[in-house]
C-alpha cells in the first residue's frame, strides 16, 4: 500500500491508495482520500476560479472566489470554498450553477472594489488571473459609486521587487511563500480590512531571499513586479521557449522568454531581438517543482556577455572551417593530447566527443573533465531547497565520459603537446607552457589565449539535454540563432572524427 503523501496545497494528507467517488456537475469523479474539492476537479479537468489557493501552499481561504454548491437529497444546497472542502464519499458539487454565479460576480465586485483597473499600463496584463476572471466571471463595472481607497503605487519590498499596494487583493500567496517554502519569513500582513499592506517583515531582509522572485511569479495580479524587468515588454510581444537553467547541478526547468518573430524590431538595435526578456520557472516535480532561485532570473547576465565569433588560427582571422582543419592536424600529429571536457556541454555534444574525439584518438587522449564556473563571492552555495554546491550544469553526464580534473598541476602528463580546451574555466596560466593549444569557446576572456580558436554555440542556440546531479535528464530546446560565424561543437567533433579516420588515427 501506498503511503500518505503531504497534500499539494491542503493541510491534511492524502492517500493516493484509496479513491472516493463523487460528482462534479453531475458527472461521475474520483478524488484521493484527503483532496479537496478543488484539488480533485483539476484533475479531473475541471476549471475552479482561484486567487489565494496554490497547489504548493497552505489554505487560507482569503478570496471566497471559489466557492462551490453542494446538493443535499431533499435539502436546501449548501455553499463553501472548494479550496478548503474535503471530498466525501457521494458528493454532489455544483462550479457553475445560477446560484455560483451569482456568488463569483458578487465576489468579483468585492475584490476589484478598490483596485484602479490599471491594466493598460500594467506589466501583468495579459496574464493576470483579475483579468481573466472578471472577463469570465463578472464583466460588470463596479456597482460602487463611493472614492476608491488610494495606497502606496510603488513600494520597493527589495532591490529586486516592487509593490503596486493598489492591485494587490491581499491573496498572501507571497508571505505564505516566505513562510512556507524559502524560509526567509521576510514578508508579512500589515493593518487590517481594505487598510491591509504587503510589507517586509520588522526581523527580516527579502534582499537576503534568493528565491524572492518566485512571489511575482505567483502574485495573480500586477501587485509584484521585477524590478529589472519593469516596463521593458508587454507579455504578447514575447514567448517562452523551455530550457534548462544552467546556474548550478540542479538544472532546475525554466521557461526563457523572448521576442516574437513576427514582434521582432525593425528600426532599433537588432540585438534587441535577441536578448533574454525574463525567466520563469517551467514547473517539474522530477527537479524543481514550481520554483526556481534568483540566480535563473539572472541568466541574461551569464549568457549575454561579449562573444567569441571570429575564428582564430597561430594569431590570424579564419573561416571556421578553416580553423576546425587546423585543428585536427594537431590533434592528428600530437604524441600526448589532454583535453579539458566542459562540464556545460549536452549529453549529445558529449556523446560526439567521446564517439569522434576519444575513441579515434585512444590512449593518445587523456580526457578530464573541468569546472567551468565555480562560485563566486557573495553566491549561496548551497542550501536545503534547490541550490548545489556545483555551479555547472552537466558535470553528472561528463563524468561518465572522462575523469574529473585533479587538483594537483603535477598530475599533467609529461609529454603534453596538444591541449583541447572544451568551454570555460581553463586559463592560459594553468596549462603546460610550450603545449599547443585549441580552444571551444562561446565568450570572449583576455586570458583565453590559443594556437587554434573555434567560437562554439551556447545551449540556449541549439537543442538537447542536460543530467542533473541526481541523474535527471532534462530538455532544453532553442531560443536564438547562433551568430554568424559560430559552430556546434557536436560538429566540429564529427568533423575532426571524419578527419582523424581519414588519416587512419587509432588507438
Amino acid at each position: 500500500m501506498t503511503a500518505p503523501t503531504r497534500a499539494r496545497g491542503n493541510n491534511e494528507p492524502v492517500d493516493t491508495s484509496r479513491t472516493i467517488d463523487f460528482f462534479i456537475n453531475g458527472t461521475p469523479c474520483t478524488a484521493f482520500a484527503g483532496e479537496t474539492v478543488i484539488q480533485a476537479a483539476q484533475r479531473a479537468g475541471v476549471a475552479i476560479p482561484h486567487f489565494c489557493w496554490h497547489h504548493d501552499l497552505s489554505v487560507p481561504g482569503n478570496c471566497r472566489i471559489c466557492m462551490v454548491e453542494v446538493e443535499q437529497e431533499g435539502g436546501d444546497p449548501w455553499f463553501d470554498i472548494g479550496c478548503n472542502m474535503p471530498v466525501t464519499a457521494g458528493m454532489r458539487v455544483l462550479t457553475e450553477s445560477d446560484r455560483v454565479k451569482e456568488l463569483r460576480r458578487d465576489t468579483m465586485q468585492f475584490i476589484t472594489l478598490n483596485h484602479p483597473v490599471d491594466c493598460g499600463i500594467c506589466n501583468k496584463s495579459g496574464e493576470c488571473l483579475l483579468q481573466d476572471y472578471h472577463y469570465e466571471h463578472n464583466g460588470r463595472a463596479s456597482l460602487s459609486r463611493d472614492q476608491k481607497n488610494h495606497a502606496t503605487k510603488f513600494y520597493p519590498l527589495s532591490q529586486r521587487v516592487m509593490l503596486d499596494n493598489e492591485r494587490c487583493i491581499m491573496c498572501t500567496r507571497c508571505v505564505r511563500f516566505t513562510a512556507e517554502v524559502s524560509g526567509s519569513r521576510a514578508l508579512a500582513a500589515v493593518h487590517r480590512g481594505d487598510h491591509a499592506l504587503i510589507r517586509p517583515a520588522e526581523d527580516a531582509n527579502f534582499d537576503l531571499d534568493v528565491y524572492s522572485d518566485n512571489v511575482i511569479d505567483i502574485c495573480p495580479v500586477g501587485a509584484l513586479l521585477a524590478v529589472q524587468d519593469l516596463d521593458k515588454a508587454r507579455v504578447w510581444y514575447t514567448e517562452a521557449t523551455p530550457s534548462v537553467c544552467a546556474g548550478c547541478a540542479r538544472g532546475c526547468t525554466i521557461n526563457v522568454w523572448h521576442r516574437r518573430p513576427e514582434w521582432a524590431f525593425k528600426a532599433l538595435d537588432p540585438h534587441l531581438n535577441a536578448r533574454i526578456e525574463r525567466v520563469t520557472p517551467l514547473e517539474n516535480p522530477a527537479v524543481n517543482g514550481a520554483w526556481t532561485c534568483n540566480k535563473a532570473r539572472d541568466l541574461s547576465q551569464l549568457m549575454e556577455r561579449p562573444r567569441v565569433t571570429q575564428a582564430m588560427a597561430h594569431g590570424r582571422p579564419v573561416p571556421s572551417d578553416e580553423a576546425v582543419r587546423e585543428a585536427a592536424t594537431l590533434l592528428r600529429d600530437a604524441r600526448r593530447v589532454v583535453a579539458l571536457v566542459s562540464s556545460w556541454g549536452s549529453n549529445e555534444e558529449l556523446a560526439a566527443f567521446g564517439a569522434q574525439v576519444a575513441a579515434p584518438l585512444g590512449a593518445r587522449l587523456t580526457a578530464w573533465v573541468k569546472a567551468d564556473h565555480v562560485p563566486q563571492p557573495g553566491e549561496v552555495v548551497q542550501d536545503d531547497l534547490l541550490i548545489v554546491a556545483d555551479k555547472n550544469p552537466n558535470r553528472a553526464a561528463a563524468l561518465a565520459v572522462a575523469a574529473a580534473m585533479p587538483s594537483d598541476a603535477g598530475a599533467w602528463p609529461l609529454d603534453t603537446d596538444v591541449v583541447l580546451v572544451w568551454g570555460e574555466g581553463a586559463p592560459a596560466s594553468s596549462l603546460p607552457s610550450g603545449a599547443r593549444v585549441v580552444r571551444l569557446t562561446s565568450f570572449a576572456a583576455d586570458d583565453a589565449s590559443a594556437d587554434v580558436l573555434i567560437p562554439v554555440s551556447t545551449y540556449l542556440e541549439r537543442d538537447g539535454h542536460f543530467t542533473n546531479v541526481e541523474g535527471t535528464v532534462s530538455a532544453f530546446r532553442t531560443v536564438f540563432a547562433p551568430p554568424a560565424g559560430v559552430a556546434h561543437a557536436a560538429d566540429v567533433f564529427t568533423a575532426w572524427g571524419m578527419a582523424l579516420a581519414g588519416a587512419g588515427v587509432s588507438a
